[in-house]
């Protein structure tokens, strides 16, 4: 089982890049990446971030096995030039399902994406029907140029994100009051995910989340399945922290 992963490193390995081949390998799956910034990351926040150019990441994306891959897992992608690399790249694959999780900011602070690379992943990126697209509340909110979301909305909003023209919309509410609720979005409707709130704090829970759904993905699970299959791995990590 392969998955490719593309995206942004963390130099402490608890998101992006690093975080993604850890979770690849306690999936049992073999991950190939393609890494389009580099960061500068410790327990404040965003020190320093450097995007790839974008003609370096075009030749990583054309090193990739493509063919041999069973899903994709895209994370922070920093530029506008490198949204538009890394969106001709799955537009020309349309087969192959992409776990796209739109990063703009790091959760202890900082930002990963800047303005006119947000509007790429709104307009280019989130709207291909290849895409199972995983933004948290915010960065939901942030694609629609809405307020904040509330609990009562998150199915609505999934689905509003999900009519633009990605295969399948998951929002992850776990930065609500009280017990989190994922809702799941695609042409047939919406689906609530909840269960109680787990005890413990864990870094990298979206990136976590992503990579282990591309994993499940990858083998071919239902996508019903595979987010309940993701949000148990989740759970797991966060317990054993």
């Amino acid at each position: 089982m392969i998955v490719l992963s593309i995206g942004t490193s963390h130099p402490w390995n608890v998101s992006g890049i690093g975080r993604d081949l850890i979770v690849g390998t306690r999936l049992n799956a073999r991950v190939f990446t393609a890494i389009v910034a580099v960061s500068a990351q410790d327990a404040g926040g965003v020190v320093a971030l450097h995007a790839v150019p974008p003609g370096i990441v075009r030749a990583q994306l054309s090193a990739l096995p493509w063919d041999a891959a069973g899903a994709v897992r895209v994370g922070a992608l920093a530029t506008r030039e490198n949204v538009q690399a890394v969106s001709a790249a799955l537009r020309a694959r349309p087969a192959l399902t992409a776990v796209v999780d739109p990063v703009f900011a790091a959760s202890r602070g900082g930002e990963l994406a800047d303005e006119a690379a947000r509007r790429a992943i709104a307009e280019e990126l989130a709207t291909l029907p290849s895409v199972v697209l995983t933004p948290n509340l915010a960065e939901a909110a942030t694609l629609l140029g809405t307020h904040p979301i509330q609990r009562e909305a998150i199915g609505d909003a999934a689905a509003a994100l999900q009519a633009r023209g990605a295969h399948a919309v998951l929002v992850k509410g776990g930065h609500l009051g009280g017990d989190p609720v994922d809702a799941l979005a695609t042409a047939a409707g919406v689906e609530l995910f909840s269960e109680p709130r787990i005890a413990g704090e864990m870094h990298g829970i979206g990136c976590t989340l992503a990579m282990a759904l591309a994993c499940e993905l990858a083998r071919e699970t239902p996508l019903a399945a595979a987010v309940a299959a993701a949000r148990g791995y989740v759970r797991a990590e966060i317990a054993r922290h």
